[in-house]
């Protein structure tokens, strides 16, 4: 039987189970049908039923690739894949020492800074990719957005063997809207300043209180800015229109209770929010960063603006709250038809030698 490793930089929780726990739990799933011998490496895992098919192993908040590494050695696996890690480093090389006969495949889900990299960064990264990316066999963008980064970081020389495949999402577990739901509004969303929530807060302050009173924002996610987002709540008096409602692993059957999705970020590479979201057929407004451009169209299934420019966000917020615009359109065909997670894994699969 053919070994397989897992490295993700990706802590599990039983209180967020969202598109990516679902990758691995029907990935594992398919690599066992195939044949395959599947060993998962985490960040950290407390074990909660949901993974209780796979065989990880947790590396305690510590460093996932130092873990792997420890416990590897001579372990001869066909294939190693990582996820979430930092692409281009010695740990791929002592991967191929560990085990010089195994397929690397290295999946960037990283999102890359709003102005990019300083100069001093983008050239240690281009060194790093003449360095370390013969010690991959392939790399994989989650969005074409993604690629084009791996390519501008690491060197172009590395087309060859970069290739697309776009998140995807289990469809089926997404409750459907079927009703309204006026000026409902969610966020889905890690707290931290790059995500973009203070943007939300202040455009919020721009629109006059009596058109407030009809608006609810529902804010789920957790993060070290949580404290200061609260700050900015109350001191922009809407505490009666924001509330933050912790981690839930139940957003798959809370999107269809909103009118919009906001995503006003500054980093993404590909959201799987933005995914989970449409296929509940709930429209997006969100910035455009990223591989966001790659699924959101202006009008048709969402609404887009500049990141930062909290004057677009609360005219277009304004606008929906006024009933001056709206999106129509079943958003969740695309979703269904083209990322989903059948598909994703499928393609996944085919990767391997």
């Amino acid at each position: 039987m053919k070994k397989v490793a897992i490295i993700c930089n990706y802590i599990l929780r039983p209180d967020r189970i969202g598109g990516m726990d679902r990758f691995f739990e029907l990935f594992d799933t398919r690599l066992k049908e195939k044949g395959y011998t599947v060993d998962w490496f985490f960040t950290d895992y407390l074990a909660f039923d949901f993974y209780r098919n796979l065989n990880i192993t947790s590396a305690e908040n510590l460093s996932v690739e130092k873990k792997f590494l420890d416990v590897s050695f001579n372990q001869n696996y066909d294939v190693i894949i990582t996820h979430f890690t930092e692409l281009c480093t010695q740990f791929y090389k002592e991967v191929k020492v560990n085990n010089p006969n195994s397929y690397v495949i290295a999946v960037d889900h990283n999102p890359r800074p709003l102005d990019g990299f300083s100069l001093k960064k983008r050239i240690k990264k281009r060194i790093a990719g003449f360095l370390y990316g013969t010690y991959i066999n392939q790399f994989i963008g989650v969005s074409k957005y993604t690629v084009n980064h791996i390519l501008n970081d690491y060197g172009h020389f590395l087309k060859k063997k970069t290739k697309v495949i776009f998140n995807g999402i289990d469809t089926d577990v997404f409750v459907k809207r079927t009703q309204e739901n006026k000026n409902k509004f969610i966020v889905a969303s890690h707290l931290r300043p790059s995500k973009g929530i203070q943007d939300l807060l202040k455009a919020l302050s721009y629109i006059d209180i009596n058109l407030l009173n009809k608006v609810a924002v529902d804010i789920y996610g957790e993060g070290e800015y949580k404290e200061e987002l609260e700050k900015l709540t109350n001191q922009y008096n809407l505490q009666k229109i924001v509330s933050f409602k912790g981690s839930s692993s139940k957003l798959n059957e809370l999107f269809c209770n909103y009118s919009y999705m906001i995503q006003p970020t500054y980093m993404e590479c590909f959201s799987l929010s933005i995914l989970e979201s449409l296929s509940a057929n709930i429209p997006v407004i969100t910035t455009t960063v990223g591989g966001n451009l790659e699924v959101v169209e202006n009008n048709k299934n969402g609404y887009i603006y500049s990141p930062g420019d909290c004057k677009a966000l609360s005219f277009i917020l304004e606008n929906i709250i006024t009933e001056k615009t709206t999106v129509i359109e079943n958003t969740s065909d695309l979703i269904i038809e083209d990322y989903n997670l059948v598909k994703m894994i499928t393609s996944h699969i085919n990767l391997l030698p």
